[in-house]
């Protein structure tokens, strides 16, 4: 930074994969940059699941393969439906998996490190309060020592962006459109986590988790293996959270106690506590996401595909793609709306707006049949599977017709009708 009028090009707020791939690719053009974060050090306020893509990663890391901190190669993803006591699970096997678990503390202390390498400047333990506004324009940030100024700002400071909502890009966040994630690492030996996962040593799994404690509400669990440790959490809607009265980590307790959870885990340490808000709003909640001499990535723009479980990757794309049109606006000296809004642009011809808009109504839809399709069906699934491997002397047809029967007779012909609808719209906007 210019130390006489404390100026640079590009100021960007929060060192996570959004901020931080925003920021190397802005060094690697040979722009002046900033990244100022809250936390002692990039990643530790970061919290997430557990896994990285490898492509993505890729465009702004090439060799993280071999260079970064990571966990183990994933290679086999469990869809585990729990019912209170059963539960059915469908695991699909590639040993040439396209992702990784890691630890966020390492990972983005690591990705920090390089950017360091290319000439950023971090600046840690830092809170920026306020965004400076001149003629209509954002032209720095305050934070809580003294006012640095840019040419442009880029907000990557997480999914309840105060800057955003300070001028007007952003409205409150309501309380169905954000889940409250919770997790736990769990230390468990090496041999121990290949043995129960059916793993060698450089190879991890992955679990979604249906049901369960959450039958009836908008949460999914997860479970990641580490090199030794465990992850395992959830996230449940605030909305659903307070109907509940209960905490997250009552939720997550039962989770962990389940028939089908707790042999995986047994005898493992608790190690590592945290708690997170993702965005849930989908394709219809992403505010606006720039302004003259502003833009917003990551989690700050509501950018997560909920149903592909999808976050940090489209962080890091969306980072990479709003440091490309800084650059171009640096180098032509307009830092304009209208110029900034090529990075919309770049977004909508991505990946990441497109698949979020293929499934724009997922959200709608799972709010209006939550009760059916995150409770009733999941129910009908294991209650299937319990009569397809029951011997009880009653012949098959009969059991068949008995299972089909209880379906017609469990739920009335109206609710079955608007949840057909509710199918036939989610895949109608999927494919046109």
């Amino acid at each position: 930074m210019n130390k006489i009028n404390n100026k640079t090009q590009v100021i960007i707020v929060g060192a996570g994969p959004a901020g931080i791939s925003c920021a190397i690719t802005l060094a690697r053009a040979g722009k002046q940059v900033v990244l100022i974060e809250r936390g002692m050090f990039a990643g530790s306020k970061n919290v997430f699941g557990g896994a990285i893509y490898t492509q993505p990663t890729k465009e702004i890391f090439p060799n993280f393969e071999t260079d970064a901190p990571l966990e183990r190669h994933n290679i086999i993803h469990n869809f585990m439906i729990l019912g209170e006591k059963d539960s059915t699970s469908i695991a699909y096997r590639n040993d040439f998996g396209g992702s990784y678990s890691v630890i966020r503390g390492k990972f983005d202390r690591w990705a920090a490190d390089q950017a360091k390498k290319e000439g950023v400047v971090i600046v840690e333990q830092t809170v920026v309060r306020e965004l400076l506004k001149e003629d209509n324009k954002v032209i720095g940030v305050k934070t809580e020592l003294e006012e640095y100024f840019s040419d442009i700002v880029i907000l990557a400071d997480g999914v309840n962006s105060l800057l955003a909502k300070q001028i007007g890009l952003r409205k409150e966040i309501e309380t169905k459109d954000v889940a409250l994630s919770v997790k736990e690492v769990i230390k468990l030996d090496k041999e121990i986590i290949n043995q129960r996962f059916n793993l060698t040593d450089s190879q991890g799994a992955i679990g979604e988790i249906f049901g369960g404690p959450m039958l009836g509400m908008l949460g999914l669990g997860f479970m990641y293996t580490n090199t030794d440790s465990v992850t395992i959490g959830l996230g449940i809607t605030l909305n659903d959270l307070v109907k509940s009265n209960q905490r997250p980590y009552e939720f997550l307790e039962k989770v962990k106690s389940h028939p089908s959870i707790a042999p995986l885990i047994e005898g493992g340490t608790l190690k590592e506590y945290s708690a997170h808000l993702i965005p849930e709003g989908g394709y219809k909640k992403v505010p606006k996401l720039c302004d003259n001499g502003v833009m917003i990535v990551g989690d700050a723009g509501m950018l997560v595909n909920n149903l592909h479980w999808e976050g940090t990757n489209l962080a890091m794309i969306s980072g990479k793609l709003a440091a490309e049109t800084a650059i171009v606006a640096l180098n032509t000296n307009d830092f304009s709306k209208k110029m900034l809004s090529k990075y919309e642009k770049s977004l909508k011809n991505s990946f990441v707006l497109k698949d979020m808009h293929t499934y724009r109504n997922l959200m709608d839809i799972a709010h209006q049949r939550q009760k059916a399709f995150l409770d009733y069906y999941l129910r009908k699934i294991n209650a299937f599977f319990e009569m397809f491997t029951t011997v009880n002397s009653v012949p098959k047809k009969q059991n068949y017709h008995g299972f089909i029967k209880s379906i017609f007779t469990d739920r009335k012909i109206s609710e079955l009708f608007k949840d057909v609808i509710a199918v036939i719209k989610l895949v109608w906007s999927i494919l046109i």
